[in-house]
């Protein structure tokens, strides 16, 4: 059943997916729309066995915790967007024409000093002077360099003050918003029938048990720690060791595979040098046979 199937009443459960999404979704399903919870309710990210556990209470508050430990809580009202809001802005209010939003206005005391404009950027470098191997005739007419006039202080910009009418940004006011009708059953489902698992993954081993729906939640709690907390530290400890295991064959592994490329570059330079050595050999028997050779016919002669 994809998640957003309009026949799910609620969605719930943790998602880690990637290195962005490890969080746990909330997703209440009202009116055939599916509304996600607007806080974020951080996931646990080991291997370890976890209990996560969602109460809809009659007053429409909420709590989800994790391990039996509360890690979000607050109002259905509030955390979904399941039904419109109680108020809106006004449409048809206008901004009242004396209204002043200016925070800060031009300083009327702030003039721009007399000649101010006038001021180059620029200005000749009073230390220059034409090379002497200068040729007006080949070269043009010398013009001395200029550097940045330390006069120079930009575009002129008149001081600002508080303005003492500030009113703030301007808003429209709220009114009753019509579309908005209280659902006093907000926190209820009334067709919780049957228990579905979705599952994505890309790496298996992932197990479930003991899911539970009650109307207790101190007997969910209790429930909780009967079976996931009656195990919960032989599992740490087991997979503690066996982590230990497997690092330590990790490294046996790696030391197994050090020394048998070490022996596979000793045996290759002792190869290497058994070639020389028979080359050196050979060379000498066919120096010996040439020299025979030469005797030999030394010796028709």
């Amino acid at each position: 059943m994809p998640w957003f199937d309009p026949n799910r009443s609620i969605m719930f459960g943790p998602d880690i997916c990637g290195y962005a999404t490890k969080k746990v979704h909330a997703i209440l399903t009202k009116n055939g729309k599916n509304h996600l919870i607007k806080k974020e309710v951080p996931c646990e990210t080991d291997q370890l066995t976890h209990v996560y556990t969602l109460i809809l209470r009659p007053d429409a508050t909420y709590s989800i915790l994790i391990d039996n430990v509360e890690k979000q809580s607050g109002s259905v009202y509030d955390d979904w967007d399941i039904l419109p809001a109680k108020k809106k802005r006004d449409p048809n209010a206008k901004k009242p024409e004396d209204w002043e939003d200016e925070e800060f206005l031009p300083d009327p005391e702030d003039k721009k000093p007399e000649g101010y404009d006038d001021i180059p950027k620029e200005i000749t470098e009073p230390d220059a002077t034409k090379p002497e191997d200068w040729d007006d005739e080949e070269d043009g007419e010398w013009t001395a360099p200029t550097i940045p006039n330390p006069e120079y202080k930009g575009p002129w910009i008149q001081k600002k003050i508080k303005n003492p009418n500030f009113k703030g940004k301007w808003k429209a006011p709220l009114i009753d918003n019509p579309e908005y009708k209280d659902d006093p059953y907000i926190y209820a489902f009334d067709s919780l029938k049957h228990i579905g698992i979705e599952l994505w993954q890309v790496k298996s081993g992932t197990l479930f048990d003991n899911i539970l729906i009650t109307d207790d939640p101190e007997y969910a709690k209790k429930f909780a720690e009967e079976t996931w907390g009656k195990h919960k530290d032989a599992e740490k400890a087991a997979f503690d060791e066996a982590e230990k295991r497997r690092l330590e064959e990790e490294s046996a592994n790696a030391k197994t595979e050090d020394n048998d490329d070490a022996a596979d570059e000793d045996e290759g330079k002792a190869a290497g040098a058994s070639d020389e050595e028979n080359k050196d050999a050979s060379g000498d028997e066919e120096i010996s046979k040439d020299a025979s050779s030469s005797s030999d016919k030394k010796d028709e002669l």
